[in-house]
């Protein structure tokens, strides 16, 4: 944990785990924090199905439909921005439990709504605790994982993201024949009382942070019940001697708390920034290579092939299905095939496929070939950049400031969210949709080559063996880093 199950840098010696005891108690750590991704994808997409009968309840124009939608994700983007602050002040695990709190206030606030000002207040509110947990959960995850099963424990965020997004799904199926949209809303209560509980009665502080708090003591017990007092003991030293180097490292500018965390300005500095461009080019990569134009279009999409979309919500399973199962092939792969391999995969088959769709509606071909390029896509982005870029937001950036980062990530993330879902259907309607389809195949193209050049591989390593490849790969050390592939 605190990424300390790992070899020390420059050594080749044994790995020390903790007890398979240990790793049972970590994993379920692991899937009660994820509890915050299920939201992410609960959220976003109950009001798919809801929407179709609120619509019709408060007598909502196509102005007001849209803005229900969208006003999330600038409720997300600005709860992502305070969490890295907030998260380096009052800690990781509070932090996630006032988002749950939260969460449930505006559920309660869209299920008792009487008119559209106050469901759009409730959409703001849902989008704070949503972004504040979208960035918050790779970090602690990332905190509390042992190297060997970190990318299979980062990944399941977004396997709870995609099982959140199934189950708004069906939820929507459920109550579509009695058009209860204020009962869809009220199902998400009871993942967010699950967070609020777990982060107020089960769940540990990140070791990581309590030692940044001058709670090493503390954090030495937590290390200690998944391992051993010795392992404990020189986890803590080493957490230790990497804050004291990360701080040195700040400017003078930063908060001067003595917490360890800083100003925004912190992550700016010379030693952190590979890792910040890093993270906030792959966030908006994840956004602009097109896969929320494809979520949240589909049934507009499949009805231009010639089919029927007239029972949207059916549709929308479907694609959720297919989310799911890849991002458990995801789960299965990325610590033993690594993460720089699956996101190269991953756009390259993005670009060919979602080059291919646009191709069949310029040159009309059959609906058959236009679903199945449309399924292939999805399942690469399941497969490789959609699940791994929150492994990786996780480990790229220096312990010191990665709540920080990934706040500054996940922000761009929401940023490019709303972008793109803004922009699609009036560059579709001016371009043609082929066209713009063609847009996201070049993106997907140009990120490849980005990844190929930039992005190290972090399997097995630890952040200081992470940190120097990137500096390598940034042109900060010309000599390449000296680490033993992990096998």
């Amino acid at each position: 944990m605190v990424q300390g199950f790992s070899r020390e840098p420059g050594t080749h010696g044994p790995v020390t785990t903790p007890s398979p005891a240990g790793i049972r108690k970590i994993t379920w750590w692991a899937a009660a924090i994820a509890v915050g991704g299920f939201l992410f994808g609960f959220d976003t997409g109950v009001v798919s199905g809801a929407l179709l009968y609120i619509r019709d309840d408060f007598g909502l124009n196509s102005f007001q439909q849209g803005s229900v939608v969208s006003v999330l994700l600038i409720g997300s983007v600005i709860g992502a921005m305070g969490a890295g602050k907030l998260a380096d002040r009052w800690g990781r695990r509070r932090l996630l439990g006032v988002a749950g709190g939260v969460f449930l206030a505006g559920t309660a606030v869209a299920v008792f709504a009487t008119g559209y000002g106050m469901l759009l207040t409730a959409r703001i509110v849902l989008g704070l605790a949503v972004g504040t947990a979208s960035a918050l959960v790779p970090v602690y995850l990332s905190e509390i994982s042992p190297t060997e099963i970190r990318g299979r424990l980062l990944t399941m965020n977004q396997l709870m993201i995609t099982v959140g997004i199934l189950v708004a799904y069906l939820v929507n199926l459920v109550f579509a024949d009695g058009g209860d949209w204020r009962a869809m809303f009220a199902c998400g209560a009871v993942p967010a009382l699950v967070l609020v509980v777990a982060a107020a009665w089960f769940l540990p502080e990140s070791p990581q942070w309590q030692i940044e708090h001058g709670r090493a003591a503390e954090a030495r017990d937590v290390i200690a019940s998944v391992s051993d007092p010795a392992t404990a003991d020189r986890i803590v030293e080493r957490v230790q001697r990497r804050i004291t180097d990360d701080r040195a490292k700040r400017p003078a500018s930063g908060n001067g708390s003595g917490s360890g965390s800083g100003s925004g300005r912190g992550l700016w500095a010379p030693d952190f920034r590979p890792a910040l461009v890093l993270g906030l080019t792959l966030a908006a990569v994840q956004q602009f290579g097109g896969i929320n134009t494809i979520i949240y279009y589909a049934p507009t999409i499949i009805e231009q092939t010639g089919l029927s979309a007239s029972n949207s919500i059916f549709y929308s399973v479907a694609i959720g299905a297919i989310n799911l199962l890849m991002t458990l092939v995801a789960i299965k792969l990325v610590d033993r095939v690594g993460r720089r391999p699956m996101v190269l995969v991953s756009l390259a088959v993005m670009a060919v496929s979602v080059f291919l769709l646009g191709l069949a509606f310029v040159a009309d071909f059959s609906s058959g070939l236009t679903l199945l390029f449309m399924v292939v896509y999805i399942a690469a982005f399941a497969g490789g950049l959609g699940p791994v870029f929150w492994t990786l937001i996780g480990e790229i950036f220096p312990p010191s400031v990665r709540a920080e980062g990934s706040s500054a990530s996940t922000a761009v993330n929401w940023v490019s969210n709303f972008i793109v879902s803004l922009a699609f259907l009036p560059l579709a309607n001016v371009l043609g949709q082929g066209e713009t389809f063609w847009i996201f195949a070049g993106i997907c193209a140009l990120a490849f080559v980005f990844v190929s050049r930039f992005l190290p591989e972090t399997r097995g390593r630890g952040p200081e063996e992470i940190e120097r490849d990137l500096d390598h790969r940034f042109g900060r050390d010309p000599n390449p880093p000296k680490t033993a592939r992990v096998p």
